[in-house]
């Protein structure tokens, strides 16, 4: 029997690395990125036995409910655009159901950041309409469904670190990585993933790459680790928005160590060895101003997880 209420959790993703090796005959990317969850996250609520149809409301928390945070939250949909309704629609048209749910989207995670937060939203709207109809669909069916929806939904179906290649549909496990906290910043635009993608260039003597970071900081050699941390994406992005190169060089300055870019951007981060240490780079960074306002208006220190 379906379940009246369901709730889950949407956290948010850090690219360690990223590499884009070639491009594809099908128009996306081949890449190969070692990707971890952090604990910035959306929540996401399920209720069944509504009227016939998928109704979606969005409210902002967090750091995206006020000044100057809520500009990070750049007008998310809550029409059928909105990946949380495909993943709904494409969950039940696999299940043969007719959807009647009510979904509250409470968003927490900045969009248009390269933190995966519509992915996020979908994989667990997948998870939570798998609960709500008690259906014991493996991960692997779940990710099914959701690589037709978006490339990261597959990753964030596991919700674990994992090298990402293909075009993301393909996950490899990485060993255990030590507790890591990192400091992420978003300037007030986001960036376009396909415009972004566009401009980047192959490298595909990056090949290999993300599995040497992975081992590295599994052996808890940070020092080692952060020259290898790389986005084939920065340059790209760097042209088409100036406060990337900004943002990366404030929290280097900050006493960031080797900031990146995450994903196709705009958020950037730097990692941290401890929480104190993450809560003084982030202290430093959220302090600076232009004109009397914050020059950053989304800084979050975070725990990376495994």
């Amino acid at each position: 029997m379906p379940q009246a209420v369901v709730t889950a959790h949407a956290p948010a993703k850090l690219n360690l690395s990223l590499a884009v090796l070639a491009r594809r005959h099908d128009g996306f990317h081949e890449i190969e990125s070692l990707v971890v969850p952090v604990d910035l996250a959306d929540t996401l609520q399920l209720r069944h036995g509504g009227p016939p149809g998928i109704h979606l409301t969005v409210r902002c928390a967090g750091d995206l409910a006020g000044e100057p945070g809520r500009i990070l939250a750049r007008d998310v949909p809550a029409d059928a655009s909105n990946l949380v309704v495909r993943a709904v629609m494409a969950f039940a048209h696999a299940a043969g159901i007719e959807p009647a749910v009510d979904i509250e989207l409470v968003k927490r995670v900045p969009s248009a950041a390269g933190l995966g937060g519509g992915s996020s939203d979908a994989a667990a709207a997948l998870r939570a309409m798998a609960e709500a109809w008690g259906l014991d669909w493996p991960p692997e069916r779940l990710a099914a469904i959701g690589a037709g929806i978006g490339s990261d939904v597959p990753w964030f179906v596991a919700g674990r670190a994992a090298i990402m290649a293909g075009r993301g549909e393909r996950l490899m496990p990485v060993p255990p990585l030590p507790p890591l906290f990192a400091v992420i910043a978003c300037p007030a635009d986001g960036l376009s993933t396909a415009a972004v993608y566009r401009g980047c260039v192959a490298e595909p003597e990056r090949a290999g790459e993300a599995g040497r970071l992975a081992a590295t900081l599994a052996a808890s050699d940070l020092r080692a680790a952060l020259p290898m941390l790389h986005n084939s994406l920065e340059a790209p992005a760097r042209g088409l928005l100036q406060d990337v190169g900004r943002l990366l060089q404030d929290l280097g300055s900050a006493g960031g160590f080797a900031p990146r870019l995450t994903g196709s951007g705009s958020a950037c981060f730097t990692l941290c060895r401890t929480l104190a240490e993450a809560r003084a780079v982030a202290a430093r960074l959220a302090a600076l101003e232009d004109a009397g306002s914050r020059r950053w208006p989304g800084v979050f220190t975070v725990r990376v997880g495994t």
